[in-house]
Order: structure tokens, then sequence, then C-alpha cells
């Protein structure tokens, strides 16, 4: 047992580790000293870590003379068993899983940009046969993937987890490794544990032909927690007030740290194991890195053209505001989730100029009465500063880093 003298030196050495920290506003390698250095920047949320339910994840990337990638990470409070709520972050593994899903189904004339009809077969479902904002008018996974990719929308990812199918989405997860992830339902609908396991009918079409049709599917296995993931003192349902924490047992769910190797597997796939890959197409890759860097307006998508609606940070919850503008050097290949007073980021950002690149993954929480569906969260107070603060913080670090080997970016970089 440490006795009070030696726990009166380590307090006393820690403190003076921060203070020259403070001063020297240096990286020491530790995620805590980086926050507790910079107060203008971490204060609010640093003053009580535990009850905004801080998670980082920081990854540094160094390339040898081969311009082969390595890889060291940083973490703060990582805790897999902290549940935080995913919300759009989901959607990545599913529209990876989607094109998975295209290519293993190996039917001729059918690829990501085939008309793809969906059906209605009870049990909450609607059906789709034109999307308006496609470029030939009908929905595709392409351009589900796109409107996932590029606003977050969420009709487009309910679309693509009723093509993959329950099942499908949890059992793929499972052997790439992602053993704690469960992704359960559909966003933006209130539907039922069961209604959920049941997806939609499918068809893809060319012309008159189809060229393939997929039942409606019911998952014949329950992916619900197998314990009690309870958070917080009251919900809102229904417009009324129900005075008991929510349990989020049967709500989706993605650890930080699944979230940040499936953003790692998809942009260093070559890094990772075949079991943990995604079976994708060369132009599978470059289609997704292309839109996840995208801005809105740059999508040709007319609805998407509007600055105000859709600024470029619209979905870049690191390093930048929502109407901040981003400097042309730098793009930001990402995923973010916003829901019950959870803000989630992973991103891989580069600067083509400066050479910079690296993976940073965070949740911070943000419900100080903790109610959930009263729409009274601190997003614009704590959550959305909290995630600029870091991301500009981080970027800070790597600009003063040293590197043996410059990086090629060329893979990275778009018209």
């Amino acid at each position: 047992m440490m006795s009070k003298q030696n726990l009166t030196l380590g307090t006393l050495l820690c403190t003076l580790a921060l203070l020259q920290a403070c001063h020297r506003n240096s990286w020491e390698g530790s995620l805590e000293v980086l926050m507790r250095s910079q107060p203008h920047r971490f204060a609010t949320v640093m003053a009580n870590p535990d009850k905004h339910r801080v998670q980082i994840i920081y990854t540094q990337i160094d390339r040898d003379d081969e311009n082969r990638p390595h890889f060291r990470s940083y973490t703060y409070r990582l805790e897999a068993d902290e549940y935080f709520y995913p919300a759009s972050t989901v959607k990545l593994p599913v529209a990876l899983l989607a094109l998975e899903k295209i290519r293993r189904l190996n039917v001729a004339g059918l690829d990501r940009n085939t008309t793809m009809l969906t059906g209605a077969d009870g049990h909450g479902q609607t059906s789709v046969a034109a999307d308006p904002s496609a470029p030939d008018g009908f929905p595709s996974v392409a351009h589900y993937i796109r409107k996932v990719l590029l606003v977050s929308d969420n009709d487009a990812f309910n679309r693509l987890y009723e093509f993959v199918g329950q099942a499908e989405i949890n059992e793929a997860l499972r052997t790439k490794g992602l053993q704690d992830t469960r992704i359960l339902h559909r966003l933006d609908l209130v539907l039922d544990v069961d209604s959920n396991r049941y997806t939609n009918p499918v068809r893809f079409i060319y012309g008159d032909s189809v060229l393939f049709s997929q039942d409606a599917v019911y998952s014949p296995r329950s992916y619900v927690a197998s314990r009690p993931e309870i958070l917080g003192r009251a919900e809102v349902i229904d417009g009324i007030l129900v005075d008991r924490p929510k349990d989020f047992a049967e709500k989706n769910a993605v650890p930080l740290q699944d979230l940040h190797d499936v953003l790692k597997a998809l942009i260093f796939p070559e890094s990772v194991s075949p079991e943990e890959r995604f079976d994708l197409t060369p132009d599978d890759y470059r289609f997704v890195y292309r839109n996840m860097s995208r801005y809105p307006h740059e999508s040709g998508i007319d609805e998407y053209r509007d600055a105000e609606e859709y600024p470029q940070a619209f979905v870049k919850f690191l390093m930048y505001d929502r109407d901040d503008g981003i400097p042309e050097n730098i793009r930001i290949f990402n995923k973010i989730g916003s829901a019950y007073g959870f803000l989630t980021d992973a991103a891989y950002i580069v600067d083509y100029r400066e050479g910079i690149e690296f993976i940073l993954a965070a949740t911070v929480y943000t419900n100080a009465n903790e109610t959930f569906n009263d729409g009274n969260y601190e997003y614009e107070t704590v959550g959305f500063p909290f995630l600029r603060n870091l991301g500009q913080a981080i970027y800070e670090i790597e600009s003063r880093r040293k590197k043996a080997s410059p990086p090629d970016l060329s893979r990275f970089m778009f018209d």
C-alpha cells in the first residue's frame, strides 16, 4: 500500500509536470497533460471528465522510406465498458458492408450504381421507388452512401441497413473482430426491437429487368446487450417526462476503439489483417474516400448547394466550427454522430501542403440535466468547442513533429 508521504510526492511531481507542460505548451506524450496544460481550451470538460464521459484515441502515423505507415496510439479514458450512444457513426461500417455485399453477390450488371428499389412488408416499413436527389432520379447503394457521408442522411442509412440486414451486419462485424459493436436499429424512426429485426424486400433493376431480388428478412438472433446500459435520470417520451433512467441495451453501440479500427481498416487496409479488412475493390475505396472528404456543395447534388444550410464543416466536428471555412490544403475523412447529448467524431485528417496526417477519434457527453429527448444539450457551449479545440491541439502537435520520411498522400487527393 502506498504511503501518505509517497502519495503526496507523487501528487507534487504530477503537478510539477503539468506546470512545466503548461509553460512550454508542448507535447508530453499524454493527452491528459496536454488538455490540462491548455485550460483556455479544455477547462470546462476537464473540470469533470467523468461527467462528460470523454474518450479519445490519437494515432500518430510515420512513414518509412517506402511510404508504408507505422502507427503509435495515445488514449485518454478509453473504456470499452463505458457506454456512449454512437448515433450516426454506425453509418460508416454499414455503408462499407453494403459495398461488400454488392461485390459478394457477383451478379452480372449489378454494381453500386444500379437502381435499388425498396419494398415494404409490414412491421413499420416504408418503400422507395425514386430519389429526386440522384442524378437519374432513382435510388442506388452508391447514392445512399454519398448522402450518408456528405450530410449524414438518416433515411439513406436506413435503406442500407435494410439491404444488408441486421444479422448479416452484426455477424460480419464480429468476423472482423468488432466483438463489442452492435447495430440493432434504423435511425430517426420509432420502431420496437422486433420490428428492427425485420428488413424490407429489395430489388435491383436495369430497365425492365430484375437483376437481383431479396425477400424480406428476419434476424433469427437477438443482438440486444446482455446487460443493462443505464444512463441519465429521466426521459421525455411522447411529450411526457418519465422520471427514470434510460436503458440503452436495445440501442446501437460502437466502442470508440472499434470506431477507430473501422476507420483505420478503411484508410489503411494493408495495415490490418485480411480478416479485418472490408472486401472492397480499389474503385470502391476511391469512391468512399472521395465522398468522405467532399463538402456538400462539391457533391453535384442540388439540394446540398446551399452553403448556409450545408457549410463546409457541416459534418466535420474536429478542428472547425460549423460555419468555418476549411483551408483547401486540409481534408478530413471522417464520420460523426450526435444524439442524446453525445457528440462523436472519428477522422483521418491530412494537410497535403505540410505533409501532416493523423487519426483522431473522440466522444464527449453534454447533458447536464441528465434528461434524454428534451432537446436540452450543451452541444454549442461544451461539445462542439471541445472537439474543435481537441482537433486543433493535435494538429499543432503534428505541425511540430519531425518525420524521417514525408508521406506521399496522393492516394487521398481528388480534384
